[in-house]
């Protein structure tokens, strides 16, 4: 089939009851009003359908990797370690023969054979005498069991937070928690001027000590205009964001007398668990596991402990599913004997970080906010669904383009019980052997013709591995595969239908089978933020691994984001998209979400079933170039992975023309089809994997061994890359802080009171004294906080431009038609 080919025409939707289940042409006469309604040749308002410009806003939530530098016995995570009561029953069964001396030697070799004095995810210690008054009563508050209620008193595990010291009562925390702290001395010590001081309050609460890894959020909601540069101002928000994070780590390391006492505290983004982290993981119990590295959520919930208690649910459930998915594996004949290495009771993968981006629409919200509109929470529920569904069609395109997780496998990671992770939860079993035949192809994992997977005994492996020359692979997107991103939908509870309540009876079926827990969140590639629990109506993308440039790559991820979900709107007005175009039904959702892990696995090729019930997916198809029938699997079409992503842009270009020219977007889409052409050069996986590669010194990912490879992408990830986000984050600083001169000089601008007191000889020719220390982390005393100041600043003046915009885009608003 050729791309051009004739796309079959929709059926219409029967009519369901109105104001039970919102049959189409309901909703759609809304939306349609929404929009503007349609001309006489049913043109479309464009841009009056949600997220267009001057609707749309964005957020983004980022996990960090957190670090401490310094020695062992200066470090928290090694002292916590070797003065547990675990580790003295390990060294005492060891000494009596009841434990292999092997296990105390691995947790010894962990503490004492660190040369690069790298204690990922550690807590910090420091005397409670550091911190000021304000400060002490800001942490005072987060150790209560209900900041709602006082008198409830305090946590049950407030012992935790504290050691004894030589000098006094030292606290431990997590660096997660550190940051706000940071914040709130600042505040307390009079540290910036006192105009930014309810600013810097209200930013307290946007560093969460949530999962294991430091998260933070937007400091203000983006407005998506041309103005604004669309894309490019969430990148903006989110760089300075992390630029500020570091600062107050720059800040904890010198006020709080981390540096003088042997520890450094960093963050910075990666994708993976640590290494050394998943090492130490292998050795010790789960419990311990979590007492280590899971978040007390301090901060961000009236009541924490319970949150930290939900965190350890998580964590228990994710590892039993872990095991569950073996027995997945036995059934769908992917596993055929009963030599397998069980993965590990205790599952690292909720260290992996990522980056949330949220879109909101208020055209959506208004009408919500709205009970006379009679657009209600189903409405909501039903055109999100079925938008959701449309969008994990065009992921494919995000994924290795826009961000990717570069990692080696060497051949003994290659156990299926390995290497697929939670796929047999996310895929049916027929394309998960498609996909596990088509990757073992991929790496080469064949003697003499035949599949040869690890036997087992690691000695065996290797000998095998060096007999026949098998190394493994290489993955470009390992993070998507290595967490349980998505969960399968079930016969009985399919997620994605539009009905309201479809997650909570999905997630109860799961339960039953062992694979999650109904009170956890569903986890969705693409999610529905619900008015009525988020307070804004849109989608959050969850797709998101490393990228290599916030500005060049977040920034045009979320051009894209934005577009494809305008897209699924205006199809939809069109009449063009239907919940029938997409059944549920779990063979289907599995059948579109293969095409988007085999791109994060590198597999060139999948398979679509001739006759598929999803002809949205066929509409796709039917433009796909280099199209054959499979002679493996018969009644199956082959297709490529990057033509099929040609094909998207295609579609994307003929239904998306106005929206791209009204979005000005049309040097994004030309961007992409760059990183879908030539994707070592500009796709974000090729720009990661040649810095890692520089930092391993190897020409190419299969040149290096699985173990130089991975520990150089850690190294790659903490020195240059982070400099260069720093110095992209600088960039931004230094627009804003020339922007600021300028209205100075004009005796203009909000903040002149406090760029005079902050900078008297200009924010940019101090950033010019102070950019090199702050890039190389020596800034530190008046400049390190004269530069926070200044960057709170900017903050100040960007959340108040967006307050001004959103005010003046409501004023000038159409009015939203009555929809009933």
């Amino acid at each position: 089939m050729s791309r051009q080919q004739a796309v079959p025409t929709f059926f219409q939707e029967p009519e369901f009851p109105p104001r039970i289940t919102p049959h189409p042409q309901y909703l759609r006469e809304i939306i349609q009003r929404l929009a503007g309604g349609t001309g006489p040749s049913g043109a479309i308002a464009a841009d009056r359908l949600p997220f267009a410009p001057g609707d749309a806003t964005a957020g983004t939530e980022t996990e960090l990797q957190a670090v401490v530098l310094g020695a062992k016995e200066n470090v928290d995570l090694p002292l916590t370690i070797e003065g547990s009561d675990y580790f003295a029953n390990i060294v005492k069964r060891a000494r009596s023969g009841e434990t292999p001396r092997k296990r105390i030697a691995h947790l010894e070799r962990f503490l004492n054979e660190n040369r690069e004095q790298v204690w990922e995810n550690s807590w910090v210690r420091f005397s409670r005498q550091r911190l000021s008054p304000f400060a002490r009563e800001v942490f005072d508050t987060d150790l209560l069991a209900d900041k709602g209620n006082p008198a409830a008193g305090k946590r049950s595990d407030v012992a935790r937070f504290s050691v004894p010291g030589s000098a006094g009562e030292q606290l431990r925390l997590p660096i997660s928690y550190l940051l706000k702290l940071s914040l709130a001395d600042l505040i307390g010590s009079r540290a910036i001027p006192a105009s930014l001081i309810p600013l810097a309050t209200r930013l307290m609460g946007h560093f969460l000590n949530d999962n294991t890894s430091p998260e933070t959020f937007s400091f203000h909601v983006v407005p998506l205009t041309k103005e604004t540069g669309m894309g490019r101002a969430v990148a903006r928000e989110t760089s300075k964001r992390f630029l500020f994070t570091h600062l107050l780590a720059q800040y904890a390391n010198e006020s709080f007398g981390l540096a003088e006492t042997g520890q450094r505290a960093l963050v910075h983004f990666a994708p993976h668990p640590p290494m050394r982290q998943k090492e130490l993981n292998d050795q010790i119990a789960d419990a311990f596991y979590r007492e280590l590295f899971m978040s007390p959520c301090l901060s961000g919930w009236d009541r924490g402990e319970e949150k930290h208690r939900y965190m350890q649910l998580c964590h228990q459930v994710l590892s039993r599913s872990q095991l569950n998915a073996v027995a997945k594996l036995r059934e769908a004949g992917i596993i055929v004997n009963n030599l397998v290495v069980l993965p590990n009771v205790s599952n690292v993968s909720l260290a992996n970080n990522g980056t949330h981006v949220s879109l909101g629409s208020r055209r959506l919200g208004t009408l919500l906010s709205d009970p006379a509109s009679g657009f209600t929470a189903a409405h909501e529920k039903y055109l999100g669904d079925l938008t959701i569904k449309m969008t994990e069609h065009f992921l494919p395109l995000f994924v290795g383009t826009y961000s990717a997780a570069p990692y080696r496998l060497g051949y003994t990671d290659f156990h299926p019980e390995r290497a697929l992770g939670f796929l047999p939860h996310e895929l049916d079993y027929t394309h998960l052997r498609m996909l596990w035949r088509r990757w073992q192809k991929k790496a080469s994992l064949s003697i003499f013709g035949q599949p040869v997977t690890p036997f087992g005994p690691p000695w065996i492996d290797r000998i095998v591995s060096g007999m026949f020359g098998l190394k493994g692979d290489f993955v470009p997107d390992f993070r998507l595969v290595d967490y349980l991103i998505c969960l399968l939908s079930t016969p009985q509870s399919p997620a994605l239908d539009g009905r309201c309540g479809n997650g909570d009876k999905l997630k109860r079926d799961l339960a039953d089978l062992g694979v999650f827990d109904r009170q956890m969140s569903l986890y969705l590639l693409f999610k529905l933020r619900e008015f009525g629990n988020m307070g804004f109506s849109g989608f959050e993308g969850r797709h998101y691994s490393q990228f290599d440039s916030l500005e060049d790559d977040l920034g045009r991820a979320t051009d894209l984001q934005l577009l494809v979900t305008a897209l699924a709107y205006k199809l939809m007005v069109k009449g063009d998209l239907s919940h029938r175009a997409i059944p549920d039904d779990p063979s289907l959702e599995s059948e579109r979400r293969q095409i988007f892990f085999a791109s994060a696995i590198g597999v060139p090729t999948f398979f679509v079933r001739k006759g598929t019930r999803n002809r949205f997916l066929m509409r796709i198809v039917s433009r796909t170039a280099d199209l054959r029938g499979s002679s493996r699997y018969p009644g199956y079409l082959r297709v490529k992975v990057d033509q099929y992503r040609l094909a998207l842009l295609d579609l994307i270009k003929e239904e998306g023309a106005d929206l791209i020219e009204m979005m000005d977007m049309w040097e994004t889409v030309a961007d992409l089809e760059r990183r879908i052409c030539d994707p070592q050069q500009y796709a974000a996986s090729g720009k990661l994997t040649r810095g890692i590669l520089e930092e391993v010194d190897a020409p190419t990912p299969m040149k290096a061994s699985a173990d130089e490879f991975n520990r150089g992408a850690e190294r790659y990830y903490r020195g240059t890359l982070r400099r260069r986000h720093l110095e992209e984050g600088l960039r931004f600083l230094r627009e804003d802080f020339r922007e600021l001169d300028r209205e100075a000089a004009n005796g203009s601008g909000v903040g002149l009171i406090g760029l005079a007191e902050l900078a008297p000889d200009g924010a940019e020719t101090f950033l010019d004294q102070v950019g090199a220390d702050f890039l190389a982390d020596r800034l530190g005393g008046e400049g390190l906080r004269r530069l926070i100041g200044l960057t709170l600043l900017t903050v100040s003046r960007d959340s108040e431009r967006a307050e001004s915009l959103r005010k003046e885009e409501k004023r000038h608003a159409a009015p939203v038609h009555r929809a009933l």
